[in-house]
């Protein structure tokens, strides 16, 4: 599991690969708070391009960002998510609070 960042306006974008369980929850979750504080942003997007499998603990890992950017006024998006991924954030429910863009281009413009 790596994780890359961009910065685009007031976005971070968060380019997650490999799995997001339950082995890398907790690294996830302080890597990505350490890059959103340094990086002084607003917004979060993350870019599931690259992530092949996402159990419960990633969900709770884009729930905990959710609260957290939403402290700030800020918006969280996801951004290509595969048909798996996409069926668990919708069963899980997490469409009612964050959407989900094809790519990044498009959740720029709407969050």
């Amino acid at each position: 599991m790596r994780v890359k960042f961009a910065k685009k306006g007031d976005a971070l974008i968060a380019k997650i690969e490999g799995e997001l369980d339950h082995h890398v929850a907790e690294s996830i979750k302080s890597v990505i708070d350490e890059e959103y504080e340094k990086k002084l942003c607003k917004n979060l997007i993350f870019d599931f391009k690259n992530v092949n499998f996402m159990d419960s603990s990633g969900i709770g890992v884009i729930i905990g960002r959710y609260k957290k950017i939403k402290e700030n006024n800020g918006k969280v998006a996801i951004v290509n998510a595969n048909k798996q991924l996409h069926k668990i954030i919708e069963v899980s429910g997490l469409l009612r609070i964050i959407k989900c863009y094809n790519d990044i281009e498009e959740a720029l413009k709407e969050i």
